[in-house]
């Protein structure tokens, strides 16, 4: 038997290993379609040929097959690790790609000082120190944090600032922190402040409220109602943040996992558990190609999920992924403990299951209305302009600068309407007149795009200026001395009143502006992009101004340094002062000697 391709599967198998490892499927192009895993190589791609596998999706895919690849492994575990890693890297069309691939945060309480620090962490936990998470967002880090600094008032300055410091800071007058820094509390109670942040956090508030009452009896008996009032304080407040958390069927850490797929988009929502206390949940729309499954994107899932982060014990599931026995056996070997997938359970768990499936329902249900508003305005913008397809890639530019000042051009990209902020970038421009915004976009689209000729990026369908005629002359010129071609052009002016709705487009070849309604969904779709093209290159310029602003004219001087420049500015009450000072005035600086007083005076003279 052999496809269109002419790839004969049956004399491919024949001589294949029966050992563990992955395997990948290409088509003509040398593009590989599938990456896939596997305990025995040669029964599982075997499979795929014995007979009619019932899936539009899969059948397809064998259509395309020109040669298939295998890379043995030693263990299963070992190829489930190298099929995560081989799919991040080629993105296979036919493979569930989960598309963030970014390690979960965790809060670390620090172990490498007298007085630990409480940070944001994310990454190898190679520093000493109580790390607790994962945390399904930064977001609920820093809420944990911020409890922590309310409760048991610990630090989170950096130590370059905590070990500089001569008074309390602001964290301090709040109430947040108890100022280990200046000696306000000695390191055996901030000792013991630590440990009671980490008991918290470990879910042992019951423990911990118990001794707070013990102590804060024993400081009243001893008449310390100062410390007795604290400690009624801190007290209090656990029990109010014990009545606030939701606690979920006993003490454990467990992840519930709730799949979908609908209208072709795949959407997996997962809600972390840690001690028994919910941290709040995570929404993922991984690419699933046409046909697939829901059983067999939950799979995929989880199996790419959980390839850089911790495992916990139990993993609650709607539905139950394919191949459920050889996911839990693959992530028990990872863990190095059991590790168990359940869909059936009862009491509080269901219920939250249950909630967490409502939360899926409704987050699939806004993303495909928003998928459905983004094909209305793509559609539009596509009558709008003449054009045969909607334009699925789109880029835009816009010039910022300030009187000419520090110039930065922007580039912003979309795909399938919606922003691709990876894909963003700026230009700083230079050698050119100051305000010449003509050059100033000319040499940003050359730029540009000979990175798109050199295939460092993709080719818009749409190329959007920010400007008028001439600026979209500027941008035709490039395109042709490029030789680009394939690329819809279109300036983006604002109208005689400047205002939203009543913007003008110009296309190439044509003289009269083209005016959409103001309530075109196509319209809509434009302003978006330019408003957000504008919004970086503002962002851009107000960096690369205060950069330049911030600098000192003192940092032309030879040989001095920023603490004397800072003695100098201190003294004299800024740059200008400093310029009108004589040898000896400037000598008498701590720090500056006269060779140096006489370099700085010879500087500001010399250059007048």
């Amino acid at each position: 038997m052999t496809n269109d391709t002419g790839f004969d599967p049956n004399r491919y198998v024949r001589q294949l290993t029966t050992r563990p490892g992955v395997y990948r499927m290409y088509n003509a192009a040398g593009e590989v379609l599938y990456v896939g895993k596997a305990k025995n190589l040669k029964k599982r791609v075997s499979s795929y040929f014995l007979r009619a596998s019932g899936s539009p999706k899969t059948e397809a895919m064998l259509d395309q097959v020109a040669n298939i690849e295998v890379t043995i492994t030693h263990t299963e575990d070992d190829a489930l690790l190298l099929e995560s890693t081989l799919i991040k890297k080629h993105r296979p069309r036919y493979n569930v790609v989960l598309r963030d691939d970014k390690s979960y945060p965790y809060l670390l309480i620090t172990g490498d000082n007298d007085y630990p620090r409480v940070i944001y962490h994310r990454g190898a936990q190679k520093r000493k120190g109580h790390y607790f998470g994962p945390f399904p967002s930064s977001g609920a880090v820093k809420n944990t944090a911020d409890t922590l600094m309310r409760l048991f008032k610990l630090r989170n300055c950096r130590d370059s600032y905590f070990e500089n410091r001569s008074r309390p800071c602001l964290q301090y007058q709040i109430k947040r922190c108890s100022a280990p820094c200046v000696g306000y509390i000695s390191a055996e109670d901030y000792a013991r402040d630590v440990s009671d942040a980490v008991e918290m956090l470990e879910g042992r508030n019951e423990k911990l409220i118990e001794r707070l009452v013990h102590d804060m009896e024993a400081a009243s008996a001893k008449l310390d109602f100062e410390t007795a009032a604290r400690l009624r304080e801190k007290i209090s407040s656990l029990r109010r943040l014990q009545a606030q958390s939701q606690t979920v069927g006993g003490k454990g850490d467990f992840d519930l996992i709730c799949g979908a797929i609908d209208g072709g988009v795949a959407a997996v929502v997962v809600v972390t558990v840690r001690g028994g206390i919910n941290l709040g949940h995570r929404s993922f729309f991984p690419r699933a190609p046409a046909g697939t499954a829901v059983e067999d994107a939950m799979a995929a899932f989880i199996s790419q999920y959980y390839i850089d982060r911790p495992v916990p014990p139990e993993l609650l599931v709607d539905p139950l992924p394919a191949q459920n026995d050889e996911l839990a056996e693959s992530l028990t070997a990872r863990a190095g403990r059991r590790v168990a997938i359940k869909t059936n359970v009862r009491g509080e768990r269901r219920r939250w299951l249950d909630n967490t499936r409502a939360t899926l329902d409704q987050t699939l249900s806004a993303q495909l209305a928003s998928r459905a508003g983004v094909e209305k305005r793509l559609t539009a913008l596509a009558d709008a302009l003449g054009m045969n397809e909607p334009p699925m890639q789109m880029a835009c530019f816009d010039i910022s600068h300030t009187r000419g000042e520090k110039t930065v051009a922007s580039c912003v990209v979309f795909e399938a309407g919606a922003p691709n902020k990876s894909a963003y970038r700026r230009f700083n421009i230079s050698g050119i007149e100051p305000g010449d915004d003509y050059a100033a976009m000319r040499q940003a689209l050359t730029r540009r795009f000979k990175r798109v000729k050199a295939g460092e990026a993709k080719l818009p369908d749409l190329l959007l200026i920010d400007g008028g005629k001439g600026q979209l002359a500027v941008a035709r010129e490039v395109l042709d001395e490029l030789e680009v071609s394939g690329v819809q052009l279109l300036g983006v002016a604002k109208g005689s009143t400047r205002k939203p709705g009543l913007e003008q487009l110009f296309l190439p070849g044509q003289n009269a502006p083209l005016i959409l309604p103001a309530d075109s969904p196509g319209l809509h779709l434009i302003q978006q992009i330019r408003d957000e093209a504008h919004r970086f290159a503002i962002a851009a310029h107000r960096g690369q101004r205060g950069k330049a602003r911030s600098a000192s004219v003192l940092d032309g001087v030879e040989g001095l340094g920023p603490k004397r420049r800072k003695s100098l500015l201190q003294t004299f009450g800024g740059p200008r002062e400093v310029a009108r000072a004589g040898v000896s005035d400037l000598a008498r600086v701590e720090g500056i000697s006269t060779a140096m007083a006489q370099r700085i005076y010879d500087y500001f003279h010399d250059t007048a």
